[in-house]
């Protein structure tokens, strides 16, 4: 078992030029029950990048985001928006749950598009059955 990624505060533009320029797919890598759900977002020629919808009200056996994360995802999520995080060896996305369904997983991915000034309409999401 991997050790769960420590979150920080990310930033949606540091992401790289392919985001903003195609058509893309994120495809779920990992049951929706867990607390991070482990996803890739990819583009055409290629390009991947793992990028995670993390469950912040998760506590228990411990909280999976910092209190001060977890106070900034429902703030970003009360907006409109997301909260965009950083582990260092992938992206997240903060979602203020505590479990995570494929509506509120879609919803994340629409948010965001919006922040890094992508058509939702570019994004396509994959949850295989």
């Amino acid at each position: 078992m991997t050790e769960p990624a420590r979150w920080q505060r990310g930033d949606p533009f540091e992401l790289p030029d392919w985001v903003g320029e195609q058509v893309l797919t994120w495809c779920l890598g990992g049951p929706l029950s867990d607390p991070q759900v482990h996803g890739t977002l990819s583009g055409g020629e290629g390009h991947e990048l793992s990028l995670h919808i993390v469950c912040a009200d998760v506590a228990y056996p411990a909280p999976v985001v910092s209190e001060l994360l977890r106070r900034e995802s429902h703030l970003s999520w009360h907006l409109g928006q997301v909260l965009v995080l950083d582990s260092g060896r992938c992206l997240g996305l903060a979602v203020p749950v505590s479990t995570l369904d494929a509506d509120i997983a879609c919803e994340a991915l629409r948010r965001f598009a919006m922040a890094v000034a992508v058509d939702p309409s570019r994004v396509r999401v994959t949850i295989p059955l």
